[in-house]
């Protein structure tokens, strides 16, 4: 039987692009969990998006069993489980719900960037689970890394002795395996509670149309075995463990899994809802003889559920629908398998007269959003049209009422709004103290409120701001890389909502309006935004035999306009010598022939457009 002492479970956190996936590839490495001639970058990164990004996208477990050779320990052999974590802003989510599985994290520093805005919101929710903190300096083998001074921050960070950071090179190896004994060495490992009845976490989990839903779980008391009935306690849904096991990365069966050790397990379910991330797996014991079924009723009901995650807020929404003639169910089943491994998820059914059927969709970020449409379009080939992003707002009525809308169609006619709430954030950057007078030019432009200013050294500063979300969302990230150089890192969190000056900003092609390119837009800005929604769709609609008005409204008043010029073709090419006349004869005709095109032709809107225009690109 597994015993708890020689279990370590922790996961790696960091700011983006630190090496997380990298160190966990020397940890399957250095313990022989996956051979050297399968080995490949990124081992645990399972999907292509994430390989092409160069990004983590979703958590992922992996066991790995290492014998270690120092003699002060007790026991020879253990079991670690790793799991490797995001580190962009919009997938916090997952690492909230890794960090809940865990009793220890490697805290990951790059030595060439230091610490950044997401290393400190990371750390932040692993003390909140009083989780063993082991400190490390990634990239010491750079040429450009600053390996005393960023050493000095990072234990600044944690109040720790600097002898406590640990400097490593995930790239060459130098310094992981001593990572593994300081894991061994101070994270402590699971209670014992071995005799308790079940009780499992359930972290993640995806869908398999053979054995239905599969859960993620740390197993917290007791333990599981094949054919077990089980119950999930928040939704009062029963189901029986068809099968179970571990990540080797691959997943591998197993005949039971104990308090302490992470694993899989297969429900049977086939309604994904009624299996959700963050429930408890408790045991169900059907097999007893029914005077003895009350008994365990009455223990069971005692059981409490273990303490799951907060449901993730939304903070950018867009309307998905499908460009090409398909069953709108298509669209609904992959959204709700997409669901059953991404909690952050949200959607709603909508329809427009223009586009049809669809849907709302609630993102953590417009990362999340772009990671969602690329999935859709590679794992489901759907062709789609997504509208602009935007925020959710508040609108107080005249009547005394209160709507929450989450695209400008919703948006009420003016006469009946008194005010309008946005979203607000508590913004964080970490920048170089040389940087600071662009950071901060750019967040006036971005209408951000200045509250404080911090020093992580004499060289490096936090800059702690407010602003609205719906300013941020978009392109914020990429101005605030290109006036700092690409030195400067940021993370948010939401705050509430205040009430602004907001229009909603119509955008008409040739003469029609075109509801996926609207927006609710900051007064003073609308002319701005405008021009730049009318910049891109210039750049991105094809040409026409005819030539296309690109128009932005506010309250029915046109405030900026670009024109696509129409093919033209050389209709004289064909005369040679004679009158002037029989030219203007030609091209007479064909200036008709636009006119009548302009008002019978209709301008189709690639998908491409779509994204154009929700980039910024």
């Amino acid at each position: 039987m597994q015993t708890q002492k020689n279990i370590r479970n922790f996961a790696i956190i960091s700011h983006i692009d630190h090496g997380k996936s990298t160190l966990a590839d020397r940890f399957l490495e250095i313990t022989k969990t996956v051979e050297k001639n399968k080995m490949k970058a990124q081992m645990l990164d399972q999907m292509d998006l994430e390989r092409e990004k160069g990004i983590t996208i979703k958590l992922q477990p992996v066991r790995m069993e290492y014998k270690i050779k120092n003699p002060t320990f007790n026991f020879e052999h253990f079991t670690l489980n790793l799991i490797d974590t995001p580190g962009h802003v919009d997938f916090t989510y997952e690492v909230s719900r890794s960090l809940s599985a865990v009793e220890g994290a490697i805290l990951l520093v790059d030595a060439t960037q230091g610490i950044q805005a997401q290393t400190i919101f990371n750390l932040d929710m692993a003390l909140n689970e009083n989780l063993k903190i082991i400190p490390v300096v990634n990239k010491i083998d750079l040429p450009n890394a600053r390996i005393d001074e960023i050493v000095k921050d990072t234990a600044n960070l944690l109040a720790e002795d600097i002898g406590q950071v640990e400097k490593i090179s995930a790239k060459t190896g130098q310094g992981v395996e001593k990572i593994i004994e300081r894991i061994i060495k101070d994270v402590p490992p699971p209670e014992d509670n071995l005799q308790k009845p079940l009780r499992a976490l359930i972290f993640d989990s995806f869908f398999d149309p053979y054995k239905g839903v599969i859960a993620y779980a740390r197993i917290v008391d007791g333990f599981l075995e094949k054919g077990d009935k089980i119950l999930f306690m928040a939704t009062g849904e029963q189901g029986e463990v068809l099968d179970l096991g571990i990540f080797t990365p691959e997943m591998k069966s197993k005949d039971n899994l104990f308090a302490g050790e992470i694993g899989w397990v297969a429900t049977g379910i086939k309604e994904i809802e009624k299996c959700r991330v963050g429930d408890t797996i408790a045991s169900l014991k059907l097999k007893v003889e029914s005077e003895k079924l009350k008994v365990i009723e009455n223990k069971k009901s005692e059981l409490k559920p273990l303490s799951g995650y907060k449901e993730p807020k939304p903070m950018v929404y867009a309307s998905f629908y499908l460009a090409e003639e398909k069953n709108f169910n298509v669209l609904a089943t992959a959204l709700k398998k997409l669901k059953l491994n991404d909690a952050a998820l949200t959607y709603q059914g909508e329809s427009s007269n223009a586009l049809g059927q669809g849907f709302r969709i609630g993102f953590l970020g417009l990362l999340h959003l772009e990671i969602i449409s690329e999935r859709l379009k590679r794992e489901y080939n759907l062709d789609l049209i997504i509208t602009s992003p935007s925020v959710s707002y508040k609108v107080n009525l005249k009547n005394q009422k209160t709507i929450s809308i989450y695209s400008p169609s919703d948006l009420p006619d003016r006469s009946k709004i008194l005010t309008v709430e946005e979203p607000w954030v508590k913004l964080d950057i970490i920048c170089p103290k040389s940087y600071l007078g662009s950071v901060m030019e750019l967040l006036k432009n971005y209408d951000g409120v200045w509250k404080d200013t911090q020093y992580i050294n004499p060289e490096r500063i936090i800059l702690k701001y407010e602003a609205p979300l719906s300013m941020i969302i978009v392109d914020f990230y990429d101005q605030l890389k290109s006036v700092s150089s690409g030195f400067a890192s940021m993370s948010y969190n939401l705050i509430g909502f205040r009430v602004s000056d907001l229009v909603k900003l119509n955008i008409l092609i040739a003469g029609e309006k075109a509801e996926a390119f609207s927006k609710i837009v900051s007064r003073k800005r609308a002319y701005q935004e405008g021009k730049s929604v009318l910049h891109q769709l210039k750049k991105a609609l094809p040409r026409q035999n005819f030539a296309i008005a690109l128009q932005a409204a506010l309250e029915e008043k046109i405030i900026a306009r670009e024109n696509i010029s129409a093919f033209r073709k050389d209709v004289t090419a064909g005369l040679y010598g004679g009158d002037y006349s029989r030219k203007r004869k030609l091209l007479e005709k064909q200036k008709k022939g636009k006119k009548r095109m302009k008002k019978m032709g209709q301008v189709d809107i690639p998908t491409e457009a779509f994204l154009a225009v929700l980039r910024k690109k």
